[in-house]
């Protein structure tokens, strides 16, 4: 919740609450702020607004919204009574000059004493329907291939150039298609080890006895098929970097041969008698919690302790929705450099789903898509027939509130309003969230139903 002082109420009452809100919205120079009132008519324009939809203050202000900006579904108005709250909502208006204009809708709805719908305040910020320029990417939206303007993503950022000025071992954590070998390349790029080897193993790729030989490396006879000497990774990476990709894997009996050479800086390869000495940092990235492994006894506590020197955390995508767009421009701009086709602009309800889309398989699946795309389309926009099949299906409706509704009773919807205000005591905004339902939406359920 916002923060502000005690005299913050006396102040605004001095300087005088129109100015401040023309300054403050003044300060928001890419979108448009407006607010509206019970009926949806405008009661403030932006200087902002006036730019971006090209029509002056005087020629909006007291009009409905939804005819003052053409919308191409208008309704209630646009549904703020019933949602109380609107983020990222792509709507299509259509500006004076006939063309339509595509943008990122957040609003918020205010309400009576009563509960009555009072007005609201509405932001809208253009969609970045083309192609971004690569001059509009800054130094912090990339970091070695690593494109982001999340500032969750950013932190980890932080934490990789700090990290990789040291020797000490860093555990990445993120789920698959996150990009954690990524990050290991960029924390080996930025350290002292750059012009040194940087190697990487998949840990749940081989089986024990051949993990075992890739790692530390093997002698002629070791066993069966040995013909020669084989130098493993480590012995490899010297002086570098070894990343061990889903570390969670390794089998118990390899985890002490690998905290030895944490320990020691040294190994035995397979069928030898004699250590060798390395100097190999170890990143490693896992999509488990090892301390939730540790547990189960699936790994070992003091191998733990020394990976997980310092942790790095990545979000999963669908926690980094304003990336989506980035990411998505990012591939298409690779991909038009090769192959025939070349896309410019996406469809506005195939970016609707695009930004929607829950992203199980995070930044690789987003690159799929994309190529996807690229292989079923033929012109310079993407649409929503060049989707994959998942992003075609219906949006499953949300679900309510499991407190009182289970989806396999459909009671009377009076009654339930009636049960839910008994177990709230008669307090209207409990019984509201009970239902799942908005404080508006209650009221007018209640007056409906004559509750």
């Amino acid at each position: 919740m916002s923060q502000s002082s005690p005299f913050f109420n006396r102040w605004l009452s001095q300087i005088g609450p129109d100015q401040v809100i023309t300054i403050l919205t003044d300060l928001v120079d890419a979108g448009a702020v407006f607010a509206v009132d019970a009926d949806g008519k405008i009661l403030f324009w932006s200087k902002g607004a006036e730019k971006l939809f090209g029509l002056a203050a005087e020629a909006v202000i007291g009009k409905v919204c939804t005819k003052a900006l053409n919308c191409d579904e208008a309704r209630d108005p646009c549904g703020l009574a019933e949602h109380g709250v609107i983020k990222d909502q792509l709507v299509k208006l259509r500006r004076p000059d006939g063309n339509t204009l595509s943008c990122y809708r957040t609003a918020r709805a205010f309400f009576a004493a009563d509960g009555r719908f009072a007005g609201a305040l509405e932001f809208l910020q253009p969609q970045a329907a083309t192609a971004p320029s690569a001059k509009s990417l800054t130094d912090s939206d990339s970091f070695h291939g690593i494109l982001s303007r999340d500032p969750a993503m950013q932190e980890a950022v932080k934490i990789i150039r700090n990290v990789a000025e040291t020797e000490a071992t860093v555990l990445i954590r993120g789920e698959s298609g996150t990009g954690k070998e990524l990050v290991a390349q960029a924390l080996h790029q930025e350290s002292s080890r750059s012009n040194k080897p940087f190697l990487a193993i998949n840990c749940a790729a081989l089986t024990p006895s051949l993990l075992e030989s890739e790692l530390f490396g093997h002698v002629k006879g070791a066993f069966t098929g040995a013909m020669r000497n084989h130098a493993g990774l480590f012995q490899r990476a010297h002086g570098g970097t070894l990343f061990l990709d889903e570390v969670a894997e390794l089998p118990l009996e390899l985890q002490a041969k690998l905290l030895r050479v944490l320990q020691e800086q040294s190994f035995i390869p397979v069928g030898a008698d004699a250590a060798i000495s390395v100097d190999v940092r170890i990143i490693a990235a896992t999509h488990r919690s090892l301390r939730e492994e540790v547990k189960a006894g699936r790994f070992r506590e003091d191998l733990m302790y020394r990976l997980r020197v310092v942790p790095v955390f990545l979000p999963p995508l669908r926690e980094r929705r304003q990336d989506v767009n980035l990411l998505l421009w990012q591939c298409i701009q690779q991909h038009n450099l090769h192959g025939p086709r070349h896309v410019d602009s996406i469809a506005p309800e195939a970016m609707r789903r695009l930004l929607d889309y829950r992203w199980p398989g995070n930044v690789r699946e987003l690159k799929n898509v994309v190529e996807y795309a690229f292989a079923v389309g033929r012109d310079n926009e993407i649409t929503l027939d060049d989707l994959p099949p998942e992003f075609r299906e219906a949006t499953a409706a949300q679900s309510t509130n499991p407190s009182l509704i289970n989806s396999n009773r459909r009671a009377n919807e009076a009654d339930l309003i009636r049960e839910a205000m008994q177990t709230a005591d008669g307090h209207l905004e409990t019984a509201a969230e009970l239902l799942g339902m908005s404080r508006a939406t209650f009221w007018r359920k209640r007056k409906k139903y004559g509750l």
